[in-house]
């Protein structure tokens, strides 16, 4: 079974409210006395008091005289406070929480109440030493046939009561275990394919980039494969077009405004600035841009993607005149050049 805390808010007769308000000043006044004495044992002696001493001290502190007010009340919440300062204690042994803090009256407070310390029949609750049920405001109602195992009763700093009660809730089902990033792709996927008619990916060389034991678990669970497996076949189903850009493309070198195409771009740089016309990019930003560009080069007019030997400035292939008169040049050059002397 799991357990679930219901909250409500009540609104407390006069006597109740007497008698609530003072037990929540005795779990303060516990509470703080046993964190002075474990603060005081620590520094002074290097003693780590635990819960059983604290414990045994209740019982002492209610013999004595100044502190005979501590019987009026149930003995209960004053045990679960001194329970719930050990908690406090092992949390910040185990460095999950800080140092415990006193408790301040202004802070309202609350009082636990476990089995033993009430009653619950017919859907009303009695606390100890409270001869009328609470008057809760049942804003819902508990599950079917369960009864609560602890009551907390608290005041809030603006003088608002509450009631909180922990049951163990058979109605919870453990929902079915849900394939979240095949579930996830899918979803992508499909609104991709219905919102575009053209879509430009890049086709990486996974298996190589997997190499790198720093990104390899990263794009494990990215299932870039499996992306573009799904992109393909409802692009099929659906009337719409996938390019794939080739993989030595200069998607993330190439500036998206002027062409230039710098030497090299780090994995760790993720933003940089043009040397040719300055304009700054983002790096992913920016390739996503020139995959775009490549993309609809290649709907458009059959421009091949595949980058070019040199520096370019723009171009994403050569056209049969451009590499003719290059050609030529070159044939030219290489004729007007002196020839060496033979030995």
């Amino acid at each position: 079974m799991t357990e679930k805390a219901y909250q409500y808010r009540f609104y407390p007769t006069p006597e109740q409210e007497e008698l609530l308000r003072r037990t929540l000043g005795c779990v303060r006044l516990v509470y703080n006395k046993a964190l002075q004495t474990r603060i005081e044992g620590w520094y002074s002696r290097q003693e780590r008091i635990d819960y059983k001493q604290t414990s045994a001290m209740l019982t002492q502190w209610k013999k004595q005289q100044e502190l005979q007010f501590l019987n009026e009340v149930s003995s209960v919440p004053l045990q679960q406070g001194l329970s719930n300062l050990q908690k406090a204690f092992a949390n910040f042994w185990a460095g999950r929480a800080k140092y415990p803090n006193f408790k301040k009256k202004r802070s309202g407070g609350s009082a636990e109440f476990t089995r033993c310390a009430f009653k619950w029949k017919d859907g009303q609750l009695w606390l100890a030493k409270c001869g009328e049920p609470l008057p809760i405001r049942w804003s819902r109602t508990l599950p079917e046939n369960c009864e609560p195992s602890t009551v907390t009763v608290r005041l809030d700093a603006s003088g608002r009561w509450f009631v909180s009660l922990l049951v163990e809730d058979h109605t919870v089902k453990v929902l079915p275990q849900a394939d979240t990033r095949k579930d996830f792709l899918h979803k992508l996927t499909t609104r991709l394919v219905r919102e575009n008619q053209t879509i430009a990916v890049e086709d990486l060389a996974v298996k190589n980039m997997m190499k790198n034991h720093k990104l390899a678990q990263a794009i494990a669970d990215a299932s870039w494969y499996e992306l573009v497996r799904q992109l393909e076949y409802k692009c099929q189903w659906y009337g719409r077009t996938l390019v794939k850009i080739d993989r030595w493309f200069p998607s993330s070198k190439r500036c998206g405004k002027c062409g230039h195409v710098v030497d090299e771009l780090p994995l760790d740089v993720r933003e940089w600035d043009c040397p040719e016309c300055g304009i700054h990019h983002d790096r992913d930003i920016n390739a996503a841009k020139n995959i775009k560009a490549a993309g609809l080069a290649v709907i458009v007019c059959g421009a091949n993607i595949r980058p070019e030997r040199r520096k370019s400035i723009g171009q994403l292939r050569n056209t049969p005149e451009r590499s003719l008169r290059e050609r030529s040049q070159r044939e030219r050059s290489r004729r007007g050049k002196k020839q060496k002397p033979k030995s």
